[in-house]
């Protein structure tokens, strides 16, 4: 058996180092022919006759990123060094076009920013491994930051700009930056933190100085104006980084509470930007729109990275916009176009109009897009290829749907399953947990059956690599042992999916406190505290509701309120100040308490199950209607309208 697998996977690399070149009827007659001899299953037959092609051209993208990375490391090269080899090809090339003012710089004029960027971070007498957070709305110039700070190994830690009091104190603490870059538009959320950051922390503001007296008494320095004055050529300085090394920080919610730190190594950039390039069918020629955040690893890694690493122009817009989307990709002439789930809804709410249908848009790269909007996104818009794929920040096991299958997130080949070790196994329904065999190992799924998907950590390989976070605790945390063999560590993604016969893998659901909404990971712990602090520490319960139709899982509040007055404006109010606007409650439930164990723990089974339907006279429900700006009673009719998607959430 073993020698008959090792045949099958010399062949399959054989096909895929050749892109395969062989002939269709050879590859097919020699895959049935070692099926029939291994397995002996009719069944398994027609799935690998169904799916060899699909495994192929995979496998020949794993290699040859796979080539490409053992090739870097053995160069010791860096993003900067990678991207200094772009500039040299096409100095006066677009490299990122600014949608918001129209402003378009070259491969040149990028670096030479960066250049400018790395000459300051020097003169302050950071060294490498410094901190230093960027707190901005998207922009070209966020790119010019944390890449000049790479070129002498300052790391940059990308703060999500909706993060507002604590939440926002807390990614600056986490991260140990030695300073903050923000954007004057930030300038009071800024403000109300000053002195919660260390008294050693240096502010440096960017953009239009709007607000002069409140920027003065925040001591803050102009960047603009240091800039100008440093050289825009090469540092003397020699980069002692090296291919593993930190680049930067992107936060990303987790069960534990806060947003975590997750480290982006220069590997892993270039490992999620090269699946991407290869996966797809992308161009050198390509013009992708980036309308995504650029504090995301979709929009600072998939999307610029595209343009750093493999030469495209990227239109950065700086918040994206449905009724300008199609408009803005005919001005610039975008081939490619980005996407969350979200964005693809949006898009088919949005009236017809001539844009959308003399567009040059080819591919459109993303995830979460669901099987319903899926068909209709492609066919309505035009779209060729659909580059669907799965995968967190920093996790080990991303999955690429490569063949455009509709619903699909990625799959796992069921021929060589053992190639790409990753695995759907059995969780514990209600907490989560790892269910494990009498060997004390994880058990794995069937087909149909939900799982976690986990992947098997190699640090001394650069696909299976997990960097981890910013803390201990919170890495230790996302690893469990003994998963595929006694002794073996494996990433623990927290995500459940479902994977068909086929080895199509299908989203399902996040296991824990978290869940998605608009396109951000909600952690309940973290909002439940906000909340409990403004309510005077009352019992608090976040969790997130699904609504037919609606991609995600909107936000629903429990808050224990034993009666009397509850000033639904004065928390409206709060909560806006407090949290972003993707993590503020759809839904609040009034209930006489929340239901709690032995333990205090807070349960939320039941709620989520309840929904937000009413259920009780002793308690209330309301839903934050977004046009009216307040919270309104939900009613059966109400609760009806919201149900048949005659509501906008």
């Amino acid at each position: 058996m073993y020698l008959m697998s090792g045949v099958i996977v010399f062949l399959s690399v054989f096909g895929a180092v050749k892109l395969l070149s062989l002939p269709s009827l050879c590859s097919l007659s020699a895959g049935l022919g070692l099926c029939l001899v291994w397995r002996g299953s009719w069944k398994f037959i027609h799935v690998a006759l169904c799916t060899i092609k699909r495994d192929l051209m995979c496998l020949a993208v794993i290699l040859r990123v796979r080539f490409s990375m053992y090739r870097n490391l053995r160069n010791k090269s860096t993003i900067p060094a990678l991207f200094a080899r772009m500039v040299t090809q096409h100095p006066d090339k677009p490299a990122l076009i600014y949608e918001a003012t129209g402003e378009v710089w070259s491969f040149r004029e990028l670096q030479e920013r960066c250049h400018a960027v790395a000459h300051w971070a020097l003169a302050q007498g950071w060294a490498e491994g410094d901190v230093v957070a960027l707190y901005m709305e998207s922009q070209p110039f966020m790119v010019a930051l944390w890449l000049g700070l790479a070129m002498v190994g300052v790391e940059a830690a990308l703060i999500n700009h909706n993060l507002r009091q604590h939440s926002l104190v807390h990614c600056v603490s986490v991260s140990g930056a030695r300073a903050v870059v923000f954007g004057t538009e930030l300038t009071e959320a800024v403000s109300e933190v000053s002195s919660s950051l260390r008294p050693s922390m240096v502010l440096f503001s960017s953009g239009e100085q709007q607000d002069e007296v409140k920027l003065c008494s925040l001591r803050v320095q102009s960047l603009e104006a240091l800039l100008a004055r440093s050289p825009n050529h090469p540092t003397d300085y020699t980069l002692r980084k090296e291919f593993n090394d930190r680049l930067f920080y992107i936060y990303t919610s987790g069960t534990t509470g806060m947003p975590k730190a997750a480290v982006v190594v220069h590997s892993r950039y270039f490992r999620i930007a090269a699946f991407g390039f290869h996966s797809f069918g992308l161009r050198h020629d390509d013009i992708i729109y980036d309308c995504l955040p650029l504090y995301h690893s979709a929009g600072t890694i998939m999307g610029v990275g595209q343009c750093l690493l493999f030469g495209l122009t990227v239109v950065v817009r700086r918040k994206f916009s449905a009724s300008r989307f199609w408009d803005d990709c005919v001005k610039h002439n975008c081939t490619v176009i980005q996407y969350i789930g979200e964005i693809c809804r949006y898009l088919l709410a949005q009236p017809v109009r001539p844009s959308e249908a003399h567009h040059r848009v080819r591919v459109a790269l993303g995830n979460g897009l669901r099987p319903s909007v899926w068909e209709e996104f492609v066919q309505r818009f035009r779209i060729r290829t659909v580059g669907e794929f799965y995968g967190a920040t920093e996790c080990n096991c991303s999955l690429i749907n490569i063949d455009g299958k509709v619903g699909a997130c990625g799959f796992n080949s069921r021929i060589l399953p053992g190639f790409y070790p990753i695995r759907l196994v059995r969780v514990q329904e209600e907490h989560g947990e790892l269910l494990r065999d009498s060997q004390g190992l994880c058990i794995p799924c069937l087909p149909g059956e939900p799982g976690m998907l986990v992947g098997r950590i190699n640090h001394a390989d650069p696909l299976r690599r997990f960097d981890g976070y910013a803390d201990q605790d919170s890495t230790n945390q996302k690893i469990a042992h003994n998963i595929f063999k006694m002794g073996d560590s494996a990433y623990i993604s927290g995500d459940v999916l479902v994977m068909d016969e086929y080895g199509y893998m299908y989203f399902r659901d996040r296991s824990g406190d978290t869940f998605r909404w608009r396109g951000e990971n909600v952690s309940t712990t973290e909002v439940e505290g906000v909340l409990s602090g403004l309510l005077g520490h009352t019992d608090v319960a976040v969790y997130g509701v699904s609504v037919p139709g609606v991609e995600g899982k909107a936000g629903m509040a429990a808050i224990a309120h034993a009666g009397g007055q509850f000033d639904l404006d004065a928390f409206l109010i709060a909560v806006q100040k407090a949290l972003p606007s993707y993590a503020r409650p759809v839904f609040l439930r009034l209930m006489p308490s929340v239901d709690t164990t032995g333990t205090f723990k807070i349960q939320k089974m039941r709620l989520q199950r309840e929904g937000f339907k009413p259920q009780d006279s002793s308690e209330y429900i309301y839903f934050l209607d977004s046009r009216a700006g307040c919270y309104e009673a939900v009613t059966d009719e109400l609760h009806n309208a919201i149900m048949e998607g005659n509501v906008c959430l």
